[in-house]
């Protein structure tokens, strides 16, 4: 049985694990990023998976997945929007301070790779597509098998195509992105928007942001919501209707074998999924004449990362 070390890498944590081919993790640890020092954050990636070798000298190699976009090679970290990386050597930086060879990846490739492998999407062969839902919004592509990167390396960025031409400003210099209307932030924002408008609908959730509109939270809405509030509810229809709508798309621009939704907000369960369904399948007019992936939310949860960067890292 071999062994490969996963670590994940995020603006608030770095989590390692030693996995084996089946994908179980084995032995696992963690430390806190230091987000605003580069230098810190590669040597806390040192520090994680040095202690992990140490408890497996199995460990045959290492694979990093970071909320960063990858250069072409997969060994440089162009841009890191919460790391504050810039062109950082990574994936040799590591291999050398651990002696072990390591892969380096986008944490939402890395996560879709999980599924592909060992997830929702296990009985896939060929294809699928993975739209994570947190705070922004990434993606991971897997075609013809294999995890797809595109060109330079940066492919799969779904949370930046457009959904409402000269739309709500992203953080990206665009107008109308997807991560500005179906993401955890557009989720609070429509929330917050709700509760102004409509104080009358929104008494669970303005019960529970004492009140203020402008202090709801994530958390507070996805509550709010499972108690019958109807602005919460209504901010959940929203964020689905968009992310239906651009799954429809995908589905007919890659026609993959199965479309899959993670991230934190999936754990909202039915409160996201049922919307995002529905808008799917009224959005896809044609489906009764054909074929398309079924939409389903992802299984690997906070395990994906680790899980997917260890399974990368053993095809080296």
């Amino acid at each position: 049985m071999t062994l490969t070390i996963g670590v994940d890498v995020g603006g608030t944590k770095v989590a390692g694990g030693v996995v084996d081919e089946r994908g179980t993790i084995v032995t696992t640890n963690r430390r806190s990023t230091p987000a605003e020092d580069p230098a810190g954050t590669r040597d806390t990636i040192v520090e994680v998976a040095a202690e992990l070798a140490e408890k497996h000298p199995e460990a045959t190699a290492i694979g990093i997945g970071a909320a960063a976009w990858i250069d072409a090679a997969a060994s440089t970290v162009l841009f890191a929007p919460n790391l504050a990386w810039r062109d950082e050597p990574l994936r040799d930086y590591v291999s050398k301070a651990v002696g072990l060879p390591t892969v380096l990846e986008n944490d939402a490739n890395v996560a879709a790779w999980a599924e592909f492998r060992f997830g929702v999407a296990k009985h896939a062969d060929d294809s699928m597509l993975l739209i994570t839902v947190g705070t922004g919004i990434g993606g991971g592509i897997v075609l013809n098998g294999k995890l797809w990167r595109g060109a330079n390396g940066i492919a799969a960025e779904l949370g930046h195509i457009q959904s409402v031409p000269d739309g709500h400003p992203c953080g990206c210099g665009r107008l109308g992105c997807l991560e500005q209307y179906a993401s955890g932030n557009a989720l609070v924002r429509f929330a917050r928007a709700g509760a102004r408008q409509e104080p009358e609908r929104a008494k669970q959730l303005l019960e529970l942001a004492g009140g203020d509109p402008l202090k709801i939270s994530g958390r507070q809405v996805t509550e709010a919501a499972r108690a019958g509030d109807g602005v919460a509810r209504d901010a959940f229809s929203q964020i689905g209707y968009w992310l239906g709508v651009a799954m429809a798309d995908l589905a007919q621009s890659f026609d993959p074998q199965i479309l899959v939704v993670g991230g934190g907000v999936v754990d909202a369960g039915d409160l996201l999924m049922t919307p995002t369904h529905t808008t799917y399948h009224d959005q896809l007019k044609q489906r009764g004449r054909f074929p398309v992936a079924e939409v389903v939310a992802a299984e690997m949860g906070n395990t994906a990362g680790v899980v997917g960067a260890a399974d990368l890292a053993r095809r080296l």
